[in-house]
Formats: C-alpha cells, sequence, structure tokens
C-alpha cells in the first residue's frame, strides 16, 4: 500500500461552470494506492493522517491533470520531411516519412506531453502497412511505452476502409494516373489495405491483451466518413455499444470533407451519421470545423463529444472550429494536439492559452473563451472522450491522483497582480519549465526536469543515431513516390468547391 499528501498553495479541484472553479487554498490531498482518498485544508489532512508523508510547498499550485485527447504520432511530420500543406495534400507528402520504432516514437511524445502536465493521451494510430499481425505488434509497442514511462493512455486503431489517398475509390484515382505511376501507387494503398473484419481482430486482440492493466486502456475509431463504408460505421458502433466503449472519429477537418459529406450522402456527415445511428455519448467527433449550426444542435441532443485540434485547425488550412457555438450548446469539448502543436511539439499549457485566445470574437457580448472553461476543455471534459471518463478528469474522493503541479511563482515571476484569478494568470502566463511534477496514479512520473522511469537522454540519443543513418532503399522509394503522385492529388481536388457556400463561421450570429 502506498499513500502520500500532497499540498500546495492552491488547489484547482476542477471547473465548476465556465467562469467559476472549485479552488482551496492552503490544501492537500491525500491518495492511497493511486486513487485520491481525501482532499481538504492542510491542517485537517495533516491530522487526519499524521504519520503520512507531505510534498509539496506554498510555491506549487495543484491542477487536475490534463488530457491530450486527440494524438497520433511521436516524431512531427514536419521533423520527417512533411510541411503543413493543406490537409488532403498533406496526406500525399506525408507517404515520404522515416521509418522510426514506434515504442520510441512513442516515448518521444509521451516526453513532451508529460513535461507539460499531460497525463493521459488518446492515441489514434493508424497509416500502417499490413498484415494484422505487423499492426497488432506495433500497437503493442505504443502501449508498452505509454506503460513504461507512466502516463495514462486509451489506443484505438483507425479503421480505413476505402478512399485512402484521396476522396475517391483507390481505383479510380489509381486509373487516371500516368501509366508509369499506376503500378507503385496501387502497390502502396494496397500496403495499407487489411480486410474490415481484422480490425474488429485487432481490437478484441488488444482488449485481452491489455487485461489487468491500470494505465491503458482500448476502444474504437471509425477514421472518418469518407475513409469508411456504411456497413463499417455500424459494425463498430455494434461492437462500441457491446462492450461500451467510446469511438473517436475524425469529421467535417475541412471544407472538402464538408462536399465529400454532401456527395456521398445527399445532406450533411452528422446528419447522415444520425440516420445510421452513430450519434451518441459514446461517440467523439474530432475537428468538427465545418460543422453547421444545427449539426452542432444535433449531436448535442445526442450527447456527441467533440474534440478541439486548435493548432492542427491553422497548421493545416483547416479553418477555425465554431468553439463557441459547442459551448453554446452545452457540448462536452475536449483538446487535442494531434500531429502536434503550434511550436512543434506537445505543449498543453501553450495549447491551452491558443484556444483561450483563437476564438475571441469582434464585440463586447461575453461569449469568448474563460479560464476555466479552457481548463474544464483540457481535464474532465477530455477525459470524457476516454474510456477512463470520470476516473480521471477532476480533484474529486475516488478519482484517480492525476495531477499537475506548477511553480506559481516561477510562473509568474516577477510580478502578478492579485486582481487576476490565479487560474487565469496560471493559464495565461505558465510555461513548460514551470512544471514541477506531473504525478499519475500518485506516482511522480516527472519532477523538475527529470522523468523517474525511462531515462529521455538515452532514448533521444538512440533516436538520432537511428535517423542520421541514410534512407533504406524503401524509404527513398517512399520519397519519390510522393514527390510524384503530389501534383495528381492536387489536381484532384481544383474545382471540388466550386459552386459551393463553404466558408467558416466564427461566432454565434454567423452560418454556413
Amino acid at each position: 500500500m502506498t499513500e502520500s499528501i500532497f499540498k500546495a498553495k492552491w488547489i484547482v479541484r476542477g471547473a465548476i461552470d465556465r467562469d467559476n472553479v472549485d479552488i482551496l487554498e492552503n490544501g492537500a490531498l491525500f491518495q492511497r494506492d493511486g486513487v485520491i482518498v481525501d482532499i481538504g485544508s492542510l491542517a485537517d489532512i495533516e491530522a487526519k493522517y499524521p504519520n503520512v508523508e507531505v510534498i509539496g510547498s506554498d510555491d506549487q499550485i495543484i491542477l487536475p491533470g490534463f488530457v491530450n485527447a486527440h494524438h497520433h504520432v511521436g516524431m512531427t511530420p514536419l521533423q520527417l520531411g512533411s510541411p503543413d500543406h493543406a490537409l488532403e495534400l498533406w496526406f500525399a507528402s506525408r507517404i515520404s516519412a522515416r521509418d522510426l520504432d514506434r515504442y520510441l516514437d512513442t516515448l518521444y511524445s509521451s516526453f513532451e506531453m508529460i513535461a507539460s502536465g499531460i497525463t493521459t493521451v488518446q492515441h489514434i494510430h493508424g497509416w500502417m502497412p499490413g498484415p494484422l499481425e505487423r499492426i497488432n505488434h506495433c500497437a503493442s509497442q505504443v502501449l508498452q511505452a505509454y506503460r513504461d514511462v507512466g502516463m495514462r493512455a486509451s489506443y484505438c486503431y483507425a479503421v480505413r476502409e476505402q478512399n485512402r489517398l484521396v476522396y475517391e475509390a483507390d481505383e479510380a484515382f489509381v486509373a487516371r494516373l500516368p501509366a508509369d505511376l499506376q503500378a507503385s501507387v496501387a502497390e502502396h494503398l494496397k500496403s495499407q489495405a487489411i480486410p474490415f473484419e481484422d480490425n474488429l481482430s485487432l481490437y478484441d486482440n488488444l482488449v485481452a491483451e491489455n487485461e489487468g492493466q491500470s494505465r491503458t486502456r482500448i476502444q474504437l475509431a471509425p477514421a472518418n466518413l469518407h475513409w469508411c463504408t456504411d456497413n463499417g460505421l455500424s459494425a463498430l458502433e455494434e461492437r462500441s455499444l457491446r462492450d461500451n466503449v467510446p469511438m473517436h472519429m475524425h469529421l467535417m477537418e475541412t471544407a472538402y470533407q464538408k462536399e465529400y459529406a454532401r456527395r456521398r450522402t445527399g445532406t450533411t456527415a452528422v446528419k447522415h451519421l444520425e440516420k445510421l445511428g452513430i450519434l451518441s455519448s459514446r461517440l467523439t467527433l474530432g475537428h468538427g470545423v465545418w460543422l453547421t449550426e444545427e449539426d452542432i444542435e444535433i449531436a448535442a441532443s445526442h450527447g456527441t463529444c467533440i474534440c478541439h485540434n486548435c493548432s492542427s485547425n491553422f497548421r493545416l488550412r483547416s479553418g477555425v472550429a465554431p468553439l463557441n457555438v459547442f459551448e453554446k450548446h452545452g457540448m462536452t469539448v475536449g483538446i487535442g494536439l494531434d500531429e502536434a502543436g503550434i511550436n512543434d511539439d506537445r505543449d498543453m499549457l501553450q495549447e491551452m492559452r491558443l484556444v483561450l485566445r483563437a476564438h475571441r470574437v469582434p464585440g463586447m457580448d461575453d461569449v469568448v473563451p474563460t479560464g476555466p472553461q479552457v481548463l474544464r476543455m483540457a481535464s474532465e471534459h477530455g477525459a470524457m472522450t476516454t474510456p477512463f471518463g470520470e476516473d480521471i478528469g477532476r480533484l474529486d474522493v475516488g478519482r484517480m491522483a492525476d495531477f499537475v503541479v506548477i511553480n506559481h511563482r516561477k510562473a509568474l515571476w516577477p510580478y502578478q497582480d492579485d486582481l487576476i484569478p490565479i487560474l487565469d494568470s496560471i493559464i495565461q502566463r505558465a510555461k513548460t519549465e514551470s512544471v514541477d511534477k506531473t504525478v499519475v496514479g500518485g506516482e511522480v512520473i516527472y519532477e523538475n526536469g527529470r522523468f523517474t522511469r525511462v531515462d529521455r537522454d538515452q532514448v533521444l540519443n538512440e533516436i538520432a543515431e537511428r535517423l542520421s543513418k541514410p534512407r533504406t532503399a524503401e524509404e527513398e522509394k517512399r520519397v519519390h513516390l510522393a514527390k510524384a503522385v503530389f501534383p495528381h492529388v492536387k489536381k484532384f481536388y481544383d474545382g471540388y468547391l466550386d459552386g459551393q457556400k463553404c466558408k467558416p463561421f466564427y461566432s454565434t450570429s454567423s452560418s454556413i
């Protein structure tokens, strides 16, 4: 049995609403075996548990551990040679990415996440060559990396049945390519295809392998409407309902995806999902940039969640998500760093500031994001998009002891007027160097720049050594393939939006 008391000048238990937080001054929490058993004033907690180690100081503020509710890879696309193209072109450019051991790759981004206070991640995997055995092995490597470094992870493999490069059938796209390019593109796309049933087998295998693990859980992920058939979506929903596990689905990330949905279904993607019976509180829609207000009302009526990926939307020219409208309709909205944040890293403190400020629409009405709202998105709401749900996300009795300890004196040095609420000051000013500790299940997994379970320098040196070697013949082949197919992908989308009203909206009074 392990027990400890963590104290701080302030403990933020969580948001009450978009304007208020539940905060204790001179507070402490007592955890036993990774679960919060008691929380209150420092004097009361010390008196009730007199022989327990007390950790912390008046220089610190404790917040619920952050949840990165949408994540894919370790080394960023930019690091591996793909610039920030528009999303649909970006898929083509990323064909050239280097190969890297999935265990090392996962540790790389976990270091960045943990150092910014992220305790839980939603890892949405995909875009891997088959067969099933190879994908299963890679998935197991990812899960083991998270267990070894100590953070929580919800893992799902993104199901893609069709339209793997552009928004039409693979065969149709390949048939229009120059003759000397058809075979290599067809071969590449075929390598990405596995039978639909193998996706369900992978999920079942990983659930069995994960039996008894406390920090990793498995869920489902239909990749996107254009990547899935209606039958596939229905089958995934059946499995989600059977096991009561969440699903995470990219949707309406770009105007091109909005137009694809119209061509395929004659309506919007959300209305089509409602018709299929897919919308529920078990479903999270990633991005949702191009949802109409009617779509938002429909999704909200089913309790469907949203993951807001602010940096990614900016970097890939996808648009500005209608966050203020999500909030207006009371949706559960998490925050995801996607492939990488605005600084090409996984800094949740930075992402929270971006979310706070990117939706400050012109005018004087108080409809813009607030500090408590953004904290709730980065913690409690993010948690609700994962299988961990109410086990994490707030610092309440009975929940997991997952939190981030920030040195408020360092974060706010040399001065911060106390007319500004402490949470607002921290969200707007704290940097990663202010993170003293990251705690998962009562265990300190990061302290004063050092990871307690894994040697970061050793891992980074190994990554550097492996990637310093020349590209393999297979990697060189993919570089040439990416360059060759890129202009043809661009040509496919020329005129795709002609005649369509596809302009994003930025306030509650606008519409698409």
